[in-house]
């Protein structure tokens, strides 16, 4: 589905990716994982059209979308929830649900349901500005935005950023539905038990480079993994 090729981005003179390739395939979700200032949200900024590469290529259900716009990737079915949820905060639940559907026509109702019937906490918050919605409220709704495009390929960055367990076992729970429903998740993710207990594959980044992939029950075994990002010792 996504195939990104020897893909540099850069801030000014500042090089934030250098020359990474990778690819998602069809039904899957892939994480990336990193610390911080590894590249994980330049890369899911890249492939929304927020950055554009400085060279390299994107290809998305074969099609080259290297130089696409954002709102182009939005109609080609890429859709973004990025880090820090960034709903619109003087807007109702049901408006920023609505706002998720701006490149389609025709009736939002359908989807409206559905994004009710995934998030029943959101039908009960619909009226209700976005500011005051919990933390867990806000990505819930970040989320079914999103989902609102009816995306084919969903990139989700730090989804469990800032909020509690329990709170983290439900949104987790929800992308996994979401992946069953039909549709592709990129996902970075600091929580990388979580997120290898989900995903299929997944990419290390360091430095901006993809350092090392390889199959999710693969990773999690991994002695550089687990003693890096699982918080174990090397010997168990």
């Amino acid at each position: 589905m996504l195939d990104v090729k020897d893909a540099v981005v850069r801030y000014g003179t500042i090089t934030a990716l250098h020359g990474i390739s990778f690819n998602v395939q069809q039904g899957e979700i892939v994480t990336l994982l990193g610390a911080n200032g590894a590249g994980k949200s330049t890369t899911l900024r890249m492939l929304s059209g927020l950055h554009a590469p400085a060279s390299g290529q994107i290809l998305f259900e074969g099609k080259d979308v290297t130089k696409t716009k954002a709102h182009e990737f939005a109609e080609l079915g890429i859709c973004h929830v990025p880090e820090g949820r960034r709903i619109f905060p003087q807007m109702t639940v049901q408006e920023n649900l609505e706002m998720g559907a701006f490149t389609r026509k025709g009736s939002t109702s359908e989807d409206l349901d559905k994004m009710y019937a995934t998030f029943p906490i959101l039908k009960d918050r619909r009226k209700q500005i976005g500011a005051n919605l919990s933390g867990g409220e806000q990505q819930m709704l970040a989320i079914g935005r999103a989902l609102m495009g009816r995306p084919r390929l969903l990139l989700l960055d730090e989804p469990s950023m800032g909020l509690a367990p329990m709170i983290v076992a439900t949104i987790f729970g929800i992308i996994g539905e979401i992946r069953d429903s039909g549709t592709t998740v990129l996902l970075v993710e600091q929580n990388a038990a979580h997120a290898l207990h989900l995903a299929d594959r997944g990419y290390v980044m360091e430095n901006g480079r993809i350092a090392f992939g390889d199959l999710a029950k693969n990773l999690l075994n991994d002695e550089r993994v687990r003693a890096v990002y699982l918080g174990e010792s090397v010997e168990g």
